[in-house]
């Protein structure tokens, strides 16, 4: 018999990435904001900076440095043109990556915007015990990916496993 479990609140920053986007304009960054509070987790920090990959190392390496911060929810920055470097600022930050939040992602939005998901390069990993999530600029892509795959993983209520569950033993 499985027993149940509390809820467990985790300290999340949200980086969004972004050459066009203002604050007052930043509708991806505010939903993240909204669905990790929604949640019952904490906003540890917000950040938005342009789409240079020694801007976006700096606010996220500060990050993954801080003890306090559990996962960083970084968007914009994914696709394939000149500027889009996230993924690039990001990888090599990593100490492992997980694979299957990409490839799930990208079939998730593929029942929404077909053949054009190939165009995202969304990853995510574990930095210095700090789960990192690189989600595309759209509000429809991050909605996707808290509602159908973070969410649940950042629950120590999912069974029958879960990222929080995994977080004791990161700097093993």
């Amino acid at each position: 018999m499985k027993t149940s479990r509390q809820f467990v609140p985790l300290n999340i920053s949200v980086l969004t990435v972004s050459d066009s986007r203002t604050e007052a304009t930043d509708t991806s960054g505010k939903l993240l904001v909204e669905r990790l509070e929604g949640a019952g987790h904490q906003l540890a920090e917000k950040a938005m900076v342009r789409d240079d990959i020694y801007q976006i190392r700096a606010v996220v390496s500060r990050w993954i440095a801080d003890s306090h911060i559990q996962a960083i929810l970084i968007t914009g920055g994914t696709g394939v043109t000149g500027h889009d470097g996230t993924p690039e600022a990001i990888a090599p930050l990593l100490d492992k990556t997980l694979d299957g939040f990409g490839e799930v992602f990208r079939l998730i939005s593929y029942q929404d915007i077909g053949t054009s998901t190939i165009q995202s390069r969304a990853i995510a990993g574990v930095a210095n015990a700090t789960y990192l999530f690189c989600l595309p600029g759209s509000g429809n892509a991050c909605a996707t990916a808290w509602d159908k795959l973070i969410q649940a993983q950042l629950d120590f209520r999912t069974r029958p496993c879960n990222l929080v569950e995994l977080m004791p033993r990161l700097k093993e």
